[in-house]
């Protein structure tokens, strides 16, 4: 490896613009008006619907410029640029997946209609940073049209790598074999949740079909957008930051919900490697294949300036080389962005019919997501991931398969009819928490034994066991009904962690913590099971059981279906232990606190002081109480919190972010909530105007139609022309 270094640090220079460029983004500025109603949500009314993503760059990055930024730097493997050495094998990793040279290419060959998109993304940024010569980009200066086609996919996770890290791609670059059967699995609290609920119109009050949209990410992933077009485009809902689709929201005929999905989209295949005078090569069906190597440079920023790695990334047909183990080279085979995901994501947002929804369905290239569906023509529907390769089952694919045989290959992608789905299922409506399908819509909805395990390896949650309660519970909805539903704060998972605990007490205990641990335990069994802001069994309940789970699930392979395995898992942990955790939090709350008998709102806080993107925070700044908690739990709304360097309180950091509940009737009905507010501008009015009705899921009215806009707008203009 090469390490070449810089001695002076030279910052991106600013790039001259064109005379040309100025006067088209002038052109286009005049076609698009912006509307902010009294939330500061932008409404982006265009001629075309390119005008309207001109329009939405321009406003994005008045909101938060940071965030567009970041987002691709990240997904252009520019982190360490801005970050540091620190951060080179996560860009290493970026450049393995996402190849900004296939980027560029795509760019070239889109069709008409998306390369207008694509150059009005750009022009949409160029024309905010011309404007406003004020704002310092971190990197970016000059935004080009292909680099939209660099995050194709709008969920959080939107880089599929089997599990594997940059720690792991370090150690092959180290000559380190990586141990693959202990690779980090998810944490119960990882931020990959999300709920979607559908309702048909038998089980709606009004007779019309209503849409759930509440994804669990992290505070400020996405802002609220609206966008209309005179070319057919009214679609409204929630954004990425730095992308010009609407990635989960609805237009006047139907909606749709992404969650998080574990359906397996990247295989990893262990290589026979040799090497001999005339290169590397890798074994395939019995011959040998050169191995692919791409030189790749790495730039990061260092005290010295701008230094530089060189690396080698060597590739087979199945995909770039990330790891080894026992002597094997690790490919994986993957899908991390196409021009096709981009078309698909776009297309969806102006769909008009259930038809031709699932056409757009057909294009199979969403490929991190579950896709929960409703209309106007009162159909539902939920699709269990969406781009899945065939596979041979013979084989175990949770693990490294044989790269060496063909018959590991993947063999094309399957259609959509075969892949897991469900069509206005008869008990009217259907959910997906980020668990298993099979129980999309209550017990024996999907018939497990028709598909591969591969398609949906997703164990069961708590959430999910919630949501079929709540749904099945109630005869019909309306939309306050919905979002009633969606903010049940039952927390199901403790139907199964305090008996045990309960059973533990009546085990031998020290005299001189008896009284607080019987204590404890009867406020523990007083309790309704739900999260309130006054309530000290949450805080007692929540503490005891992180370090319970932590403990059970430590080191444990694979994914956990915890509400299956926490019983036998319990059953099999010490009573002692379950005392002793208990114990421990104990005395932590009253360390901190004076006393361990302390309110759930009182530690737990939302807080909103400034607009970081590694945002920390403080007992000393103020904040409100959250009566919320983390959907790990089964509580329906999800707010994860976790106390910081300095802090005793607790500080949530994601959960509930965009939350919108739809009603597709005549017109369109629907109300939405933000995390804090749509502003990223600390001298904003809107940057946490929605703070205290987020802790009280509180929902404002969505503005759909142009007449209630104008009645509720705040300021209009055009792109450059914003008078504060």
């Amino acid at each position: 490896m090469k390490y070449l270094i810089f001695l002076l640090f030279i910052p991106s220079l600013i790039f001259a613009q064109s005379k040309s460029d100025i006067i088209r983004w002038q052109e286009t500025a005049k076609r698009v008006n912006i509307i902010r109603d009294n939330w500061g949500i932008p409404h982006i009314y265009g001629k075309t619907d390119a005008d309207c993503v001109f329009g939405l760059m321009y406003a994005q990055c008045e909101d938060d410029f940071k965030r567009v930024e970041m987002n691709y730097i990240t997904m252009l493997g520019r982190t360490s640029e801005v970050t540091g050495e620190k951060d080179i094998y996560e860009d290493l990793l970026v450049k393995m997946v996402i190849d900004s040279a296939d980027a560029v290419k795509d760019y070239e060959v889109s069709p008409d209609w998306m390369k207008k998109l694509l150059n009005a993304f750009a022009d949409g940024i160029n024309y905010y940073l011309y404007k406003n010569p004020n704002v310092k980009p971190a990197l970016l200066n000059n935004f080009q049209p292909w680099y939209a086609l660099t995050y194709t996919d709008g969920s959080i996770s939107a880089i599929q790598t089997a599990d594997l890290t940059a720690d792991d791609i370090k150690k092959f670059y180290q000559g380190i074999s990586t141990d693959l059967a202990k690779l980090k699995k998810k944490d119960p609290e990882q931020l990959i949740g999300s709920n979607g609920f559908a309702i048909a119109p038998f089980k709606s009050i009004t007779g019309n079909a209503m849409l759930y949209i509440n994804p669990h990410v992290t505070f400020y992933f996405r802002p609220e957008v609206h966008m209309i077009s005179e070319e057919g485009l009214n679609t409204y809902g929630a954004v990425t930051w730095g992308q010009f689709f609407v990635y989960q929201g609805f237009n006047e005929h139907c909606g749709w919900m992404h969650t998080s999905s574990e359906a397996d989209v990247a295989d990893l295949y262990e290589e026979t490697i040799e090497k001999n005078s005339n290169g590397i090569f890798y074994s395939h069906n019995n011959t040998l294949k050169p191995v692919n190597i791409q030189p790749t440079t790495i730039a990061y920023k260092s005290k010295n300036g701008i230094a530089k790695k060189e690396f080698k990334i060597y590739k087979t047909h199945h995909g770039p080389i990330m790891a080894m183990q026992a002597g094997k080279w690790i490919a994986m085979q993957s899908n991390n962005r196409s021009l096709n995901g981009l078309i698909q994501s776009w297309r969806r947002t102006k769909a008009k019919s259930f038809t031709e929804f699932k056409s757009i369905m057909d294009l199979r290239s969403n490929i991190s997501n579950n896709t929960v569906y409703a209309d106007d023509q009162g159909n539902i529907a939920y699709w269990h991931g969406n781009f899945m390769p065939k596979r041979d089952t013979k084989y175990d694919w949770k693990n490294p398969v044989d790269g060496s045989l063909e018959a590991t290959d993947w063999k094309g992608l399957h259609t959509v009819e075969e892949t897991i789905h469900l069509y206005n299922p008869s008990n009217g409506w259907l959910q997906n928490c980020n668990a298993t399908p099979f129980t999309v819509s209550g017990n024996g909805s999907i018939n497990k034994k028709k598909y591969p395990t591969y398609m949906a390896p997703d164990p069961e949650n708590f959430r999910g066991i919630n949501a079929v309660r709540v749904l099945a519970a109630k005869d019909k909805f309306d939309i306050n009904g919905l979002i009633e539903a969606g903010y049940d704060n039952y927390m199901s998972a403790f139907d199964v962690l305090l008996p045990p605990l309960f059973s533990a007490n009546q085990t031998l205990i020290a005299n001189d913590i008896k009284p607080d641990i019987n204590k404890a335990i009867q406020i523990l069994r007083d309790w309704d099971r739900r999260t309130a802001s006054n309530s000290i069994a949450t805080t007692i309940a929540i503490h005891w059981a992180e370090k319970v789970v932590a403990h059970l699930t430590r080191g444990r392979k694979g994914l956990i279906d915890l509400p299956f395995e926490l019983p036998r898992m319990l059953k099999e942990m010490p009573d002692a232990a379950k005392i002793s955790f208990l114990n421990e939090v104990l005395k932590k709350l009253k360390s901190d606190f004076g006393t361990w008998e302390v309110a759930w709102g009182e530690i737990n806080r939302f807080q909103r002081i400034d607009n970081k993107i590694d945002a920390t925070f403080s007992d000393k700044e103020s904040s409100i109480p959250s009566p919320f908690a983390s959907s790990a739990w089964g509580t329906l709304p999800s707010f994860n919190s976790k106390t910081y360097q300095e802090s005793k309180k607790r500080y949530g950091y994601g959960g509930n972010s965009f939350v919108c509940a739809v009603e597709f009737g005549k017109k369109i009905k629907a109300k939405s909530l933000l995390a804090g507010g749509e502003s990223g501008d600390l001298t904003s009015k809107h940057f946490k105007d929605q703070a205290d009705m987020y802790t009280k899921g509180k929902f404002k009215e969505v503005l759909y139609y142009k007449e209630d806009i104008l009645k509720n707008m705040e300021e209009q203009y055009n792109p450059g022309m914003r008078k504060k």
